[in-house]
């Protein structure tokens, strides 16, 4: 596993930074989706609803990239590729809700749709790239 150096940590952890994550369809396609994250224990957490393309595609062992841009500085990022190692559904209703308080401002996340399951996907960071 590569760590992120601390430099970023403002962008992993303080500032509202949202992560452009690249994933490669079924059809060899790329797909690049905007995405709410957080980081715990070395590893990106993102959050999705089942069925979505997301889901679909995100499975333990999958490659992704993501670049997360300083929204104070947009020359400064981190791009980070890594794979995928875990999914979970457990916890990840609250794991939304923790997301929607940091980019939302908002104790529980307003979207929730009770006939779609949360799930919660980390991402293991093998390399990073970054301008600074």
């Amino acid at each position: 596993m590569a760590t992120i150096p601390d430099k970023f940590h403002d962008l992993l952890h303080v500032k509202k930074c949202f992560a452009n994550l690249a994933t490669v369809l079924k059809d060899g396609s790329p797909q690049v989706t905007p995405v709410w994250f957080d980081e715990a224990g070395g590893r990106i957490r993102i959050n999705t609803a089942r069925g979505r393309v997301k889901d679909r595609v995100l499975k333990p062992g999958a490659r992704v990239a993501m670049s997360i841009l300083d929204p104070d500085d947009p020359y400064r990022y981190v791009q980070i590729r890594g794979t995928v190692v875990s999914e979970t559904e457990q916890g990840a209703a609250a794991h939304i809700d923790s997301l929607a308080k940091k980019y939302l401002g908002r104790d529980q996340y307003p979207f929730h749709d009770p006939a779609h399951a949360r799930v919660i996907y980390e991402i293991e960071p093998t390399s990073f790239q970054s301008n600074r």
